[in-house]
């Protein structure tokens, strides 16, 4: 944990109850190890989409689309938000979730090389939420500004990282820590970030 572990617990139990879909999503990545952003931070993610009116969502990385439902919940009847995994397997267990929670008419699922998806996708995007692959975020970082819209948000999530950016050793910390330093150096973006869980950086397209 980044933060103290009675705060982490404190900060969890004030946490209203999930919805039976996420609840069980929740339980199944538990127990298989799957890595999800947990309800924290989706809630924070869900906050971030309702503040900013996002209705353009593009998600890179998106394994069993737990944290996708927070963004679709979040945008409402209408969004478009964009899930995509390399994963085909990962992919049809997100679909039925989806469908279960009642937002698949508005996710588009892509499944392969997430930048790639997003390349193909046209347009402009409100909100970019970013967990792909850690050692992918610098690429990633290259990539998004002239997708996000003038006031829109990225988002990243384990931007601390286990707390290995402060003593990088694999290929993986070194590509997080990189990240972060690029991100607010960048002159594309304002950008804060939250030590929530794993750390989560959001900035603002400038």
């Amino acid at each position: 944990m980044i933060t103290d572990p009675s705060i982490e617990h404190y900060m969890y139990d004030l946490l209203p109850a999930r919805d039976p879909v996420l609840a069980e999503m929740e339980r199944y990545a538990e127990q298989r190890e799957i890595p999800i952003i947990g309800p924290a931070v989706g809630r924070l993610l869900a906050t971030f989409v309702m503040a900013s009116k996002a209705r353009r969502i593009f998600e890179l990385g998106s394994a069993i689309g737990y944290s996708t439902i927070w963004l679709a919940q979040a945008a409402g009847d209408g969004a478009e938000v964009h899930y995509s995994d390399g994963s085909a397997e990962n992919a049809e267990r997100a679909r039925g979730y989806f469908e279960r929670a009642d937002v698949a008419d508005r996710i588009q699922i892509h499944v392969g090389d997430a930048l790639k998806a997003l390349a193909q996708a046209p347009g402009e995007f409100d909100f970019i939420f970013n967990d792909v692959n850690k050692d992918g975020y610098p690429a990633v970082l290259e990539a998004v500004p002239r997708r996000i819209r003038r006031g829109g948000l990225f988002v990243t999530d384990n931007t601390l990282w286990h707390s290995s950016v402060l003593d990088p050793h694999e290929d993986t910390d070194h590509a997080v820590r990189l990240f972060n330093q690029q991100l607010f150096a960048s002159p594309y973006f304002y950008a804060a970030q939250v030590p929530l869980r794993d750390g989560v950086s959001v900035a603002v397209r400038l």
